[in-house]
Parts: C-alpha cells; structure tokens; sequence
C-alpha cells in the first residue's frame, strides 16, 4: 500500500478551534505542508502565520472551501451542530478525496459529557452518507487537544484508532498519526463502528476531569 504523503497536503477544517489547531501544529511540526480551513478566511490566515511561525512549517489559511480544494487529505474538525451543514455545502469540493472526520458528537449536562445519539450511527457515517464521492475515514477522536496545542509537549503518547471501510485510505491516515511523535494509527474496524470510539471520549473528558490528566488511548498487544 502506498502510504506516502511526501508532496501531499493536509487540509484541516474547524482548523482554528483548539483540536484543529493542535493537529495541524503537529503535523507543520513532523513537516508536513498544512491549510488551515475556517468560516472566515481572515481568522484561518491569521492562527495559520501564528503555526507557521511557531512550528517553522509550511502552514497557511483559507475559507474552509478552499482549505478543502487545496487538501489532499482533508480533516474535519468542525462542532457538531455545523458538521452536516458544512459537509453537504463541501461536497462538489471533497469529491475523489480522503476526507477524515474527526467529530465527536456529544453533549453536556450536570452529570457531564454523554454520546449523542445520530440518525446514520455517527459523525463518520454521517459523514460517509453524504460525501458519496469521497473515501471517508474516522479517526483523532480521542487525543486531547490540551496536549496538541502545548509546545512544551514533544511527545504525543496515544494511539488513533483509525476506522474505514477502504484499507488503501486507512492505511494512509495511519501513517499520518505515525508522523507525530509518541502517536500511533491503529485500525479499528470499519465505519460501522464508530459510534463507540467517538462516544468514549465522552468518557475521557469525565476521566480527565476526576484524575486532571489529559487521558488517551493505547491498544495493548498490537
């Protein structure tokens, strides 16, 4: 499988958000030519020449359609509330592309953070129903934002568990997690089952919140 993304660039949607952002500095960082999408150019222009500077990477900023347009493998990183809006409005643009779909759906009450229930099972169902002319894949669900975005943090000590139903697209966004140091791709399964990869970080955000840790994933024995 060809699973070489020299030349290949990253486009990360919602790129301006704390995930977003976390992943695209990490991916500047392993040297990696990154766009950063959001609704507003100008915001995307601006947190992309704050990344370039502080990674010394290629990293710049657009509309989130033109961050999709410039993307070889597109991430969407976007709040659940826009993310059907936004993919049905990208879908003309997305068409024969990786599109990566990293939503969690979740809400918040008194007791905490709980998995939202989704019409097609999951965000990355979601997802794959209505860019029928993109290979979707799941996956960055559960690495903590805190850590992406601190600099101070060189090493990324989790494993994405990587979900799709097309082994050659798996196989390249596992080795995009591989690019970060101390992360790992792991296959999961198939997008049938993302519900429960996107609904545990609801269980990781009430772990981090008891312990005051930035829990991940690690997969033993593989």
């Amino acid at each position: 499988m060809n699973t070489d993304l020299t030349g290949k660039t990253i486009a990360v949607l919602g790129g301006t958000g704390p995930q977003g952002r976390g992943l695209a500095r990490r991916f500047a960082t392993a040297g990696l030519s990154v766009v950063i999408g959001s609704r507003g150019a100008e915001k995307a222009e601006k947190v992309a020449a704050e990344l370039a500077e502080a990674t010394g990477g290629a990293v710049t900023g657009a509309a989130n359609a033109d961050a999709a347009a410039a993307g070889d493998v597109v991430l969407v990183v976007v709040p659940w509330d826009g993310h059907k809006e936004l993919l049905t409005e990208l879908k003309p643009v997305l068409e024969g592309k990786i599109v990566v779909d990293c939503v969690n759906p979740l809400g918040f009450d008194k007791q905490g953070p709980f998995a939202l229930q989704v019409e097609e099972g999951s965000a990355t169902q979601q997802a794959a129903a209505i860019l029928t002319e993109s290979t979707v894949v799941g996956a960055f669900h559960n690495v903590s934002a805190v850590l992406l975005e601190d600099p101070e943090v060189e090493s990324i000590d989790c494993d994405v568990l990587v979900l799709g139903d097309e082994r050659e697209a798996t196989d390249l966004v596992q080795a995009l997690a591989d690019t970060v140091p101390g992360m790992r791709g792991v296959y999961g399964g198939r997008r049938r089952n993302a519900h429960q990869v996107e609904a545990f970080t609801a269980n990781l955000i009430a772990m981090n919140k008891r312990y005051k840790a930035h829990a991940g994933v690690r997969v033993t024995d593989v």
